[in-house]
């Protein structure tokens, strides 16, 4: 089994020309692409920063999750790691969570999981401060209104 890498490895987008190359060689390959080179091609995507590469990405990786058995580990983590850069957490936690039933200490997949809650963690308080901020303004709005029509 080969090792999966880190969270951190898909924050690095690859160069332009490297991604042109995994590009270049799946066209080529048209319909008859292998799995390898759609697989190359997907992690390509998923590591841009652009985020219709990133959905390509998801595409594919989802087609050959559906038909290459022997490649659902890594799909498992890519897609996780995809949907983890998209902010679809819960897809995220999902396919992480597939993986981490099959194998409970890989430590990649738990390095994600912890990602994943920290983000969804930090994003909530971020929700939760901007309706507080959003409910005290219109306290405060509604208070002068209030005092405005006592005059």
């Amino acid at each position: 089994m080969t090792a999966l890498p880190y969270a951190v490895d898909a924050e690095t987008p690859l160069r332009a020309a490297e991604l042109e190359t995994l590009r270049t060689q799946y066209e080529k390959e048209g319909e008859m692409a292998g799995i390898q080179t759609k697989f190359n091609y997907a992690w390509g995507l998923i590591k841009s920063s652009a985020r219709s590469d990133q959905q390509q990405g998801v595409r594919l990786l989802s087609e050959i999750f559906r038909v290459s058995p022997d490649r659902r580990r890594e799909c498992l983590y890519y897609l996780a790691l995809a949907n983890y850069k998209l902010g679809n957490y819960g897809e995220a936690r999902r396919y992480n969570d597939l993986l981490l039933d099959k194998e409970p200490a890989n430590h990649q997949a738990a390095d994600l999981r912890r990602s994943i809650d920290d983000k969804v963690t930090k994003e909530g308080l971020m929700g939760v401060a901007i309706i507080s901020g959003v409910a005290i303004a219109a306290g405060v709005v509604g208070g002068i209104i209030f005092r405005g029509k006592r005059r």
